[in-house]
This record gives structure tokens, sequence and C-alpha cells, in this order.
């Protein structure tokens, strides 16, 4: 039985706060579930990772909840967040701009071999 989650959220729009809920709800049960979770962000949802653009984003229209406190909240509950390199350069970013709860940087390559070579991992993608 696969014992790590990998959630790969490439397909969301960082622009649509209601589709950024599910993942970051899913990351945080599946760590409190003692599941290894990594959320690698790419694409448009790399700019998520960061500081400043997830506080201003909320899942609902009304609710004090950001965004942010989604990744807070499975940031704390052991999932480990993760920007995609090409985001760098494609939104204008250093390590510096990312958020505290970002573990790092990682790469396409790192991302395949993770899901090819290593039988524990599922992988779930937004």
């Amino acid at each position: 039985m696969a014992d790590k989650l990998l959630i790969i959220m490439v397909n969301t729009d960082s622009r649509n706060g209601e589709e950024l809920g599910a993942p970051f709800f899913q990351a945080t049960v599946a760590a409190a579930m003692d599941y290894e979770v990594e959320v690698v962000c790419t694409a448009t949802s790399g700019k998520l990772m960061k500081k400043g653009v997830a506080e201003k984003l909320v899942v609902k229209e009304g609710s004090p909840k950001t965004v942010y406190d989604f990744i807070k909240d499975a940031h704390e509950a052991g999932a480990k967040f993760y920007c995609c390199s090409p985001n760098l350069d494609l939104f204008d970013m250093t390590e510096d701009d990312l958020i505290p709860e970002c573990e790092g940087i990682v790469g396409g390559a790192a991302v395949i071999e993770k899901v090819m070579e290593d039988d524990d991992y599922k992988v779930l993608t937004y």
C-alpha cells in the first residue's frame, strides 16, 4: 500500500479561489492521516508560493479564511510544499519571495522520478 501522496497543482488557476480549497484541504486530511504529503505548485498555481498572493485569495467570497490559511493548515498537519523551478523565471520570483511554508524548489525531473521510480507514491493533480 502506498504511504506517500504527491499533489501536483498544474491546472488550478490561482485567480479562482474556489478552485483552491479542495487540493489544500485534501493535503491537510492526508497529512493528518499520517501519509507523507508533498504539494508541487507549478504553472499558474506556482504564484501561490509567492508571499502575498494566497493571502489575498479566499475560497468562498465573504469567508474570513484565506487560501494562505488553507496552506498553513496543511503545512501544520505535515504537508510539504514546493515551487516548480520554472515558476521563478515565469513569475519573476526568487527563493526569498517564497512563503515560509514552501520547502524549496523542485524541477520536472524530480517529480517524474518520484512517480516513476517510487511505488509508494499515489498522485493527485488539480
